[in-house]
């Protein structure tokens, strides 16, 4: 097993500049085994969608009475990162260029230091079972979300699917399985793993921007990761 912290949001919307976090949770999983986890809940200081909530479960009534204050729980988010990061854990996010953008971005918000500032350098090494995925079995047909995923590697399914913390357990699982079926993603240490990704979500990206552009749509998909 690797040494792993997963990580994962839950939001008000998608789009990471514009949209807050209303939950988030965080599993470190050290090689040797056993688990600490730690979650937020998180009062973002604009109204929560109904169409969020109908995701997530967390309305904004329920944010406002129990959720911290954003400041202060991002500020302990983004320290727990930093420093699994500094100790050699690798950061696990299923699609992590969501995830850590909208992190970047709330940090900025509140003047608070991003990972990279934390840091000194860039986030890495990061883990994205999406990417890998799409690289090692890139002509398998159909959708690639979580619950997907799962399916195609034999994932125990979970009713709590969009709870923080449960995707955190399920990507986890979803990456170790990943590992046991593909040879060449368990044959990379952490450092090789992250460059290999980098590349091939840029591959990804401009083959998709190509069939956009085939089809008179927005050649959109953003070739940069994490």
């Amino acid at each position: 097993m690797r040494n792993l912290v997963g990580f994962d949001t839950e939001t008000t919307g998608v789009a990471t500049e514009r949209d807050r976090i209303v939950t988030a949770a965080m599993v470190r999983r050290p090689a040797e085994g056993g688990e600490v986890t730690m979650t937020w809940l998180i009062d973002p200081g604009v109204e929560i969608p109904p169409q969020a909530t109908a995701v997530h479960g967390i309305t904004t009534e329920r944010a406002r009475a129990e959720g911290r204050a954003p400041a202060e729980a991002l500020d302990e988010i983004a320290g727990h990162l930093a420093a699994a990061l500094a100790e050699g854990l690798a950061v696990l996010a299923f699609n992590a260029a969501y995830d850590l953008r909208i992190l970047k971005a709330e940090l900025e918000r509140h003047g608070l230091a991003t990972l990279e500032q934390r840091l000194g350098g860039a986030v890495a090494p990061v883990v994205d079972p999406l990417v890998i995925d799409r690289a090692a079995d890139r002509y398998r047909k159909g959708k690639r979300k979580l619950e997907d995923l799962m399916a195609v590697y034999g994932v125990e399914s979970s009713h709590n699917l969009h709870d923080a913390l449960e995707d955190v357990r399920q990507s986890i699982a979803v990456f170790d399985a990943i590992e046991r079926r593909h040879a060449q993603v368990a044959a990379m240490d952490l450092a090789a793993l992250h460059d290999w990704q980098r590349q091939a979500h840029r591959d990804w990206a401009d083959h998709f921007n190509q069939w956009l552009s085939s089809r008179g749509r927005p050649a959109d998909a953003d070739p940069s990761w994490p």
